[in-house]
C-alpha cells in the first residue's frame, strides 16, 4: 500500500511555526526603548535593565570603596542624589540630618525618564533644599546634542530661582556593556564636546562633569580641555578625593559613599551654602 507523506510546503511551514515558538525573546526595558541583551556573553552575567543605571553605579567594582571622609577638611555642605531605585524619598529625615542640597536623576539616553522623578526633585526643593537633576549618559545609544536636548525636555533645566543647581552629565563606566561604550577616546570627547554645547545653549548654563579619575583616564585618555568651564562633581568612596582629572585643580562636589543614611549616596560641595546657593545663581 503506497504511503501517503504531507505535502513539503506543509513541513516547512509547521517547522518555521515551531523555531519561531522556540526562539529567545529579547529583553526591552520598556515598551519603545531599545533592545537589551540577556547577556552579555553565553553563561555570563546577567545585565541590568536599560534606565536602571544611577551615578556612581561603578565605582565599588571599578574603583573601590575604602573608609570615609576625614575629619578637618575645609568647610563643605552635604549633599544627596537619588534616582529611582530609591522611590520616594524622606526628605525631611534628610534635612534633618543635616543635607541642604540634591541631586536627581531626571533621564538616561533618550529612552528613559525617572518615574520618581516630581517625588524626588520637587520634594527636596519643599523641605527647602537646594536641587538640581542628572542626566547618566549612554554614548553607544543617541550622540550627545540629542541627549542634552531629551534632558533639557524632560526636567533638566535651569532658572535661575536661586533654589536649582545646574544639570549634571553623569559619564562613567558603562554598565551594559564596554566601559568606554565602544568609542575611541577622541570620540569620546567629541560626544561630551557635543552635550555640553547643547546644554549650555538651551539653558545658558555650564553643565557639571560628574566622573571618576580612572574611568576619565581610559576613556577620554585624561582631556583636560572642559576644566576651566564644567565644574567637577568626582566619583570616589575613601578618605579622600585623590587625583583629579586633567585640567582641574579642585572639584566642587564629591561624592564620597553609596552607603550613607537615609538614601545611600551622600556627597560633600566643596564650600559652605553661599558657595552651593552662588552655584545655582551662576
Amino acid at each position: 500500500m503506497p504511503v501517503h507523506r504531507p505535502a513539503p510546503t506543509l513541513v516547512t511551514a509547521l517547522l518555521a511555526l515551531l523555531l519561531a515558538a522556540l526562539a529567545p525573546v529579547p529583553a526591552h526595558a520598556d515598551p519603545g526603548g531599545p533592545t537589551v541583551p540577556a547577556h552579555a556573553d553565553p553563561g555570563g552575567p546577567t545585565l541590568p535593565a536599560r534606565g536602571s543605571a544611577y551615578m556612581g553605579m561603578g565605582v565599588p567594582s571599578h574603583d573601590g570603596q575604602s573608609g570615609t571622609p576625614r575629619t578637618g577638611l575645609a568647610t563643605q555642605t552635604e549633599g544627596v542624589d537619588v534616582a529611582s531605585y530609591q522611590g520616594d524619598v524622606s526628605w525631611s529625615t534628610l534635612l534633618s540630618s543635616g543635607v541642604r542640597w540634591a541631586y536627581t536623576k531626571a533621564t538616561e539616553g533618550t529612552y528613559y525618564t525617572n518615574p520618581y522623578f516630581t517625588q524626588q526633585y520637587n520634594g527636596s526643593y519643599d523641605v527647602g533644599m537646594i536641587r538640581g537633576a542628572y542626566h547618566f549618559a549612554t554614548p553607544d545609544t543617541t550622540g550627545g546634542a540629542a541627549q542634552a536636548d531629551y534632558f533639557v525636555d524632560h526636567g533638566g533645566g535651569w532658572s535661575k530661582d536661586g533654589r536649582t543647581l545646574p544639570g549634571v552629565l553623569d559619564i562613567e563606566w558603562n554598565p551594559y556593556g564596554a566601559a568606554c561604550y565602544g568609542k575611541s577616546t577622541s570620540g569620546m570627547v567629541t560626544w561630551i564636546t557635543d552635550f555640553l554645547n547643547r546644554y549650555k545653549a538651551r539653558t545658558g548654563r555650564a553643565a557639571v562633569i560628574y566622573t571618576a579619575t580612572s574611568w576619565w583616564t581610559d576613556c577620554t585618555g585624561d582631556y583636560g580641555g572642559f576644566a576651566a568651564t564644567n565644574p567637577l562633581w568626582i566619583a570616589r568612596y575613601a578618605a579622600d578625593v585623590g587625583t583629579l582629572p586633567a585640567g582641574w585643580s579642585a572639584y566642587t562636589m564629591w561624592q564620597y559613599t553609596s552607603t550613607g543614611p537615609t538614601v545611600g549616596d551622600h556627597d560633600k560641595f566643596n564650600g559652605a551654602l553661599d558657595r552651593v546657593v552662588a552655584l545655582a545663581n551662576g
